[in-house]
């Protein structure tokens, strides 16, 4: 089955993991053994070899690049100049996997409807499609740089990541949007760009429902339910997404998966980590929303960790095929399970493009 995910980090990967990804995961994982800068080191998941074979045939692939202000523990840049710069760098990456013919940029519904008839094709190696988006918007200098974004192919944006941002407070940070992220969303409207609520903390994320009218998804989330953190959302929240069209993307970080989970300690297998709890927060979306419109795959596999904080059952991306059996297993029907592996947010995309 085709499928689409709608949260990978590839250019971060490349460009700050120095990970070839034309090469199968295994040679990745060969190059990397014995080196430590990076907790997930040789437990690397994603490739377009691997993703090809999963079928993987379409994502939203990401620039990111956090600026950091004097007392902001967190790592990032010094300056909004040089996240800016930061995500350029990833932007030559995805035209040069472009030049490679291994990725193909997608902007429109003219070259989403192409794509998707490619991937129905014999052809042999079919080029990744890509939606360029990206994670937090510090790296926005002043909305001139978000039109500069847009020419270049940009076409959804998150206002936040860990932290307080320039535009919106993120994840394990509290406050509110403030003028500049009203003047921000406000671009994100005239420019038909999609808001991704993924990482507004509680207080950014109401105020930008109550100001912001344009097309909103959640690209990598899961349910406050399951795991009592600010990350998640909140059943209130879900419902909001909800009413507003959008579609929620659900991740595959181990920490967001299962309670108290301690990361460099936790093992997923002794923690019940599997697909049946991704399965688990997809049921608890389309119950809340009485359908299945509103539910896909968005896993941020290899968003700063691998396979020592992810689902047991997935050794590389192309495991994601296993989906479709375990939601077929819970009942799903095969239309109900075309919408979540892929419809939804095609379907979205079509609207919002139209």
């Amino acid at each position: 089955m085709f499928l689409f995910d709608v949260h990978l980090d590839l250019a971060m990967n490349a460009m700050e993991w120095n990970r070839d990804l034309t090469l199968p995961v295994s040679e990745i994982r060969e190059r990397e053994k014995g080196k430590t800068d990076k907790p997930d080191r040789g437990n690397n998941t994603v490739s377009f070899p691997a993703m090809r074979k999963g079928k993987v045939g379409l994502c939203v692939a990401t620039q990111i690049a956090r600026y950091v202000k004097k007392d902001n523990p967190l790592p990032g840049w010094h300056s909004q100049h040089q996240a800016w710069a930061q995500t350029q760098g990833q932007l030559a990456w995805y035209k040069a996997m472009e030049a490679a013919e291994e990725m193909v940029q997608i902007t429109d519904t003219k070259g989403l409807e192409k794509h998707l008839k490619l991937w129905q094709s014999n052809q042999n190696k079919k080029p990744i499609g890509y939606i360029l988006s990206l994670e937090g918007a510090d790296s926005i200098v002043d909305l001139s740089y978000l039109e500069k974004s847009y020419e270049a192919g940009l076409r959804a944006i998150g206002p936040a990541h860990y932290g307080p941002g320039v535009y919106a407070h993120g994840t394990d940070s509290v406050g509110g949007i403030g003028v500049k992220g009203k003047e921000l969303l406000k671009k994100i409207e005239e420019l038909n760009l999609i808001l991704d609520a993924t990482h507004l903390c509680d207080v950014s994320f109401w105020e930008t429902m109550d100001v912001y009218n344009g097309p909103v998804w959640a690209s990598h989330q899961l349910c406050r339910t399951f795991v009592d953190h600010n990350r998640q959302f909140s059943d209130e929240q879900l419902k909001e997404l909800i009413s507003r069209e959008a579609v929620i993307g659900i991740a595959l970080d181990a920490w967001m998966m299962v309670p108290n989970w301690v990361r460099g300690k936790s093992d997923p297998k002794e923690m019940g980590v599997n697909l049946e709890v991704m399965i688990n927060n997809m049921d608890h979306i389309c119950q809340l929303a009485g359908n299945t419109n509103h539910v896909g795959i968005g896993t941020d596999l290899d968003g700063g960790f691998g396979t020592e904080q992810g689902p047991y059952d997935v050794d590389t991306i192309a495991d994601l095929q296993k989906i479709p059996g375990l939601l077929s297993k819970r009942g799903y029907t095969e239309s109900d399970i075309e919408k979540i592996t892929s419809q939804n947010f095609l379907n979205f995309l079509k609207r919002v493009w139209k």
